[in-house]
Formats: structure tokens, C-alpha cells, sequence
């Protein structure tokens, strides 16, 4: 029998010699340090994603050791983080599940001109994994993280190619719910201001609302876009109204949207829920304390963060049989504006 010889992985050296740097500037990039200029910065992490070098993996597995710390990666600007309720409870979710670990929790704030830094340093050994949250249409980031070897799990279904694992909320159940129910109250011309198209959340909530619509033999062609702040989802709401005043209802993608929409009804003298009721999703804190308090569909928010970071660090320990994917359930909370 011929004995089989795997060539190792890629060393410091051909990184260094793809990025035309010294082996030292590759040392300095991979373990996060300064005094690297951007474009050999650049042209390291290039290199890593080229060769799938993985530092932190191969020094590990020889000495049994962990950074003992995984990286919550955001792909928004940090203003939206800040100021989404949904972020917050992801990152309540996530520091929960690791209390008592002994394990420390990086919050990374992702854009994409930022990836090849981001790379560059998640592929020195800092973290041991990675959560991704809100991304966005193709992005390029969860293949890339796989390609230098870091275990990574998305908050939301990832419309890139990437096989990743994933925890979401059942966003296409909760849109129908949200329909079913503005029917049930005999409302007939049913809009929508719907997320952002590039992200699943979007799309499914988006795809919920039409099921809805079509069980119920209504059309489904009052729809205007929204991102996840309450400026657009006043825009798309006097949107709406300017191209079919007499509708009677509303279904708001995310309740930061409904508080927008529920502006512009109050402005135009639009009496809510009388003339025209409104239905929310997330049940964040915004819900409650909207004028009138506002009926949605509820995701746990913190669980998802819970369950999100339970499946990495199941990952981590090697366990077998997990899930690629799971979907939490949502629920109606029925509420003053619908």
C-alpha cells in the first residue's frame, strides 16, 4: 500500500511572497499590530483569502490552546446599531449565552470596504468564531471567513452562496399572521411598507404578506420599500397614501418602520386603528410605548442571539449532529392600533 502525503497548508512565506511584504509585515497584520501601511495591509489579507492561510487554526491544533473569545460582526453603520432596538436585543442574547464561560464577546462593525482589515485580523487567532448579523444581499464576508477556516453562524437567513449555518425567526409565518389578522377585523385594502430587499427578512416578510393577501382573494399590489428606520418608513407611507388614499390598513416590516408610518397617518388626520390599523414586527420596546400602542408580530429577539451563539460554540466544541439551519417561531401581539 502507497503511503499518501498531504502537502501542508500554505506558510508565512508564500503569504509574504503573494503580498510582495516581508514575512515580519505579515506577522504584524495577522496579530492585529500598527505601523502597517493600508496597501500592504490590503495586500496581506488578499493573500490569506487567496491561500486560505489560517494561522490560528494551525497554531491551535498544535498547541490545544483557544483565543477563549468570538466576534459579534455587524454589517451596518454603527449610528443604525446604536439607535435599532434589534441590535441591543441580539447583543443581550449573545452575552447571555456566554456568561459564565469564560469566553470574551468582540462587537465588530462591518462595512465593505472594511473587509480586508476585518479579514486580516479574524485571521490572526483573536477569536475562535464568529457571529454575522444583518447582512446584505451577496456579501462577499461569509465565504470569505470560511475560506480562512473560522467557524462562523449568521443571525438571518444569508442570501449569499455560502453554506453557513444560520438561526432566523420565521419571518414568512409572522407576515401572514399579521395579514390574517387585518382581515379578520374586515380590512380590505391591506399595504405594506416592506424591508429592504436585500436581506431575507425582507423578502420573507414580504413573501408572508402576498400568501396573506392571496388566501384572502385581495390584491397584492400596495407595496412600498423601506430600510429599517423610521424616516423611511415615513416616506414610504406618504408613498402609499398619495397613490391609494383610501387604504385601510398597514403592515410595517419592522416596528421602527411603523413608527414612521404612524407619524404621517397622524399628520394627514388618519385616525388609527378607525381609519386606517397598523400591524408592526419585532415586538420591541418601541411597540408598547408607540401612540396608540401598536399590534405586531413578535420575535424573540434576545433568543435568537441565545440560540445563534449556542450553535457556534457547539461548532467549536466539535459536537456532532447539529442543525445547518433553525427557524424560531413568532407570535401575534395584539395590541391598540389594529
Amino acid at each position: 500500500m502507497t503511503e499518501t502525503h498531504r502537502r501542508p497548508g500554505p506558510r508565512i512565506e508564500e503569504v509574504a511572497r503573494l503580498a510582495g511584504v516581508s514575512k515580519s509585515t505579515v506577522s504584524r497584520v495577522v496579530n492585529g499590530e500598527q505601523y502597517v501601511s493600508a496597501k500592504a495591509r490590503a495586500a496581506v489579507a488578499a493573500a490569506i483569502t487567496h491561500l486560505r492561510y489560517s494561522p490560528n487554526q494551525a497554531a491551535r491544533s498544535l498547541a490545544g490552546s483557544k483565543a477563549n473569545a468570538v466576534a459579534l460582526i455587524v454589517s451596518e453603520q454603527g449610528s443604525r446599531v446604536l439607535s435599532d432596538p434589534f441590535f441591543s436585543g441580539i447583543l443581550r442574547g449573545v452575552h447571555a449565552e456566554l456568561s459564565g464561560r469564560h469566553i470574551q464577546l468582540l462587537l465588530m462593525l462591518s462595512r465593505p470596504e472594511d473587509h480586508d482589515d476585518l479579514l486580516a485580523y479574524l485571521a490572526g487567532g483573536h477569536v475562535d468564531g464568529a457571529l454575522l448579523v444583518s447582512l446584505h444581499g451577496e456579501d462577499p464576508l461569509p465565504n470569505r471567513l470560511q475560506q480562512i477556516g473560522l467557524p462562523v453562524v449568521a443571525g438571518g437567513r444569508p442570501l449569499s452562496t455560502a453554506p453557513i449555518p444560520y438561526v432566523d425567526s420565521d419571518n414568512f409565518t409572522g407576515g401572514l399572521d399579521a395579514v390574517r389578522h387585518l382581515v379578520s377585523l374586515g380590512r380590505t385594502k391591506i399595504a405594506t411598507v416592506a424591508g429592504p430587499r436585500d436581506m431575507a427578512a425582507g423578502q420573507d416578510r414580504l413573501s408572508g404578506w402576498r400568501r396573506g393577501l392571496s388566501e384572502a382573494r385581495l390584491p397584492a399590489n400596495l407595496v412600498a420599500e423601506a430600510d429599517f428606520t423610521p424616516e423611511s418608513g415615513a416616506q414610504a407611507m406618504s408613498t402609499l397614501l398619495d397613490r391609494t388614499p383610501d387604504i385601510d390598513a398597514v403592515f410595517a416590516a419592522a416596528d421602527i418602520i411603523a413608527l414612521g408610518a404612524l407619524q404621517v397617518l397622524q399628520a394627514r388626520g388618519r385616525r388609527v386603528p378607525e381609519d386606517v390599523a397598523v400591524v408592526g414586527f419585532d415586538d420591541s420596546l418601541l411597540a408598547s410605548t408607540a401612540t396608540p400602542p401598536l399590534t405586531t408580530v413578535r420575535q424573540d429577539v434576545e433568543q435568537l442571539g441565545r440560540t445563534m451563539t449556542w450553535r457556534l460554540l457547539g461548532e467549536l466544541a466539535g459536537d456532532s449532529g447539529l442543525p445547518p439551519s433553525l427557524l424560531l417561531p413568532t407570535s401575534l401581539v395584539r395590541r391598540a392600533s389594529a
